[in-house]
């Protein structure tokens, strides 16, 4: 290993330690004081200033070879190749007579597309982390370990805006050329998921395999359903489900053989936790799983989960095997039922929706819903935003790419897709209320099995999505959402205001099929 590292440029390291079980590595982690333990054996730290994701100061490095297929813009930004070999230097002159920390994985559940990761670390608890999120290798595997890609992790160091171009001391750096992954000046875990997720979602089409931002299940059936939304809109609380097994909670893959979990853990919100609502995630945090800015009692080392006072964003990443019915290794058959999440803010939407084929298509484009706080840095309350296939921001390729993908997937396997609204109910945000997990839970398992297929469907007046008129163990008046708000005039022009921003989102799409056009909502 030590000579590997040597070839990289990162030479005289204190000590090397490679894919430790994560016993050693929390004991490496309170060691150097990186956490402590909480009262249900959880390794528990705070990541400082970074608390969430901090898209801006993500780069991809534009050498000539991926020009021409990178989405440049907004969300890919590009580095010269010269930057990228400046901050790389320097990264591993600081790596210098340090610890380093080496995990060596598997992004891919399914051995015919599964990429191997190599994530190296100056900090035990980011190691233990990644080492929990991606799938383990064996010990034979190791043997003859070569990595596909690189993700170099080094919080510590921190960039020189000034020098490297960058917009602060943090920078994710993507260079498709080198097959690598710089992540400086950061500790949220979430910033090495996401790189793992990226660099997955530029491979997989080459491959003719479809990446989606998604958690996933199945049934004693075998009926799998997945669930598309961005952090915070339910993935990972509405995938754990006691009555269906887990497939993972949040990247996945539909290739032609099925569905397959690009991780092997979860990364579960941890606000506002409590066992009667989310009781797989609750009894996870446990020893080997890594918590982060969860406030914790100094004496009794009790969570207090209420608590937002570091972030909103509080989280624990596990091995998917924490929950008890996981599916192990996860691959499993094509959807019957995609589900789309969005967390509406402005309460107009309907908790759920049956979606025609042209409204999928459009949905998913869209990419509707509300930033909640803290999941990326600067975001203090829900904000509205239109994330094209529900993961704009991990996106490298083209959105047509991906959007073309699930549209010839749901049209191959004739798969029902509906919306579902885990937002506000009876007003806007800070009027109206948080939509009830019992409600959602009760939609969600009447939409897997057949129950709102049997029943009635009313076309939304201006969202023109399918309302089903009865749902077991809903009161209908929470179907509707209009009844569920006193003033019905105010319902009427927030849905028509919400309507224009899903118009005029649509129209930056150039070229796309009438049909998609017309299955938007009506803004006039």
């Amino acid at each position: 290993m030590l000579a590997e590292l040597e070839k990289m440029g990162i030479i005289n390291p204190a000590a090397v330690y490679r894919n430790l079980a994560p016993a050693k590595l929390v004991e490496h982690a309170l060691r150097r004081g990186e956490g402590r333990l909480s009262s249900t054996g959880a390794l528990v730290v705070t990541t400082g200033k970074y608390t969430g994701r901090s898209p801006d100061d993500k780069f991809t490095v534009k050498t000539p070879d991926v020009a021409n297929e990178i989405d440049w813009g907004k969300v890919n930004v590009p580095m010269e190749e010269a930057a990228f070999e400046g901050i790389y230097r320097r990264m591993c002159a600081y790596l210098q007579r340090r610890e380093i920390f080496v995990f060596d994985g598997f992004a891919g559940a399914d051995p015919k597309y599964a990429k191997r990761f190599r994530i190296i670390n100056e900090m035990a608890c980011q190691n233990m982390f990644i080492h929990q999120l991606l799938i383990r290798p064996t010990e034979d595997q190791l043997k003859d370990f070569t990595p596909d890609f690189t993700i170099v992790a080094a919080p510590g160091f921190h960039c020189i805006p000034e020098v490297d171009g960058t917009h602060s001391e943090a920078a994710i750096v993507v260079n498709f050329n080198r097959k690598m992954v710089l992540i400086c000046g950061s500790q949220y875990n979430g910033e090495i998921k996401k790189s793992v997720f990226s660099v997955m979602n530029y491979l997989m089409p080459k491959e003719g395999a479809f990446p989606m931002h998604c958690s996933a299940n199945v049934g004693e059936a075998g009926d799998v359903a997945i669930f598309f939304g961005l952090s915070g809109t339910g993935k990972t609380t509405l995938s754990a489900d006691p009555n269906r097994r887990l497939i993972g909670d949040d990247e996945h893959v539909w290739s032609d053989d099925g569905v397959f979990n690009i991780e092997g853990g979860c990364f579960a919100k941890c606000i506002d936790l409590t066992r009667e609502n989310e009781p797989q995630i609750y009894d996870a945090i446990r020893f080997g799983a890594l918590v982060e800015n969860v406030v914790m009692d100094e004496d009794t080392r009790e969570f207090d989960f209420f608590d937002r006072s570091i972030t909103e964003n509080t989280r624990v990443g596990y091995p998917v095997d924490f929950i008890p019915n996981c599916l192990i290794p996860g691959h499993a058959g094509h959807p019957k039922t995609v589900i789309f999440l969005t967390a509406d803010a402005f309460g107009v939407l309907p908790p759920i929706s049956k979606l025609t084929r042209e409204q999928a298509k459009y949905h998913f484009v869209s990419g509707y819903t509300s930033k909640l706080a803290g999941i990326e840095r600067g975001v203090k309350e829900p904000q509205t935003t239109f994330s094209t296939c529900f993961g704009a921001p991990f996106l490298p390729l083209h959105p047509s790419v991906y959007a073309d993908m699930l549209g010839k997937k749901i049209d191959e396997h004739d798969t029902n897709v509906y919306l579902v609204n885990t937002g506000w109910s009876g007003g806007p945000y800070g009027v109206g209320k948080r939509m009830s997990i019992k409600y959602t839970r009760a939609m969600v398992t009447a939409a897997l099995n057949g129950d709102l297929e049997k029943g009635e469907f009313k076309p939304h007046p201006v969202f023109k999505v399918l309302v089903p008129t009865a749902c077991p163990n809903v009161p209908a008046e929470v179907l509707d959402p209009r009844s569920t708000w006193e003033d019905k005039a105010a319902y009427d022009a927030q849905a028509k205001d919400l309507a224009a921003r899903f118009v005029k989102n649509f129209a930056k799409y150039d070229n796309m099929p009438a049909e998609i056009i017309a299955a938007g909502p009506v803004a006039d």
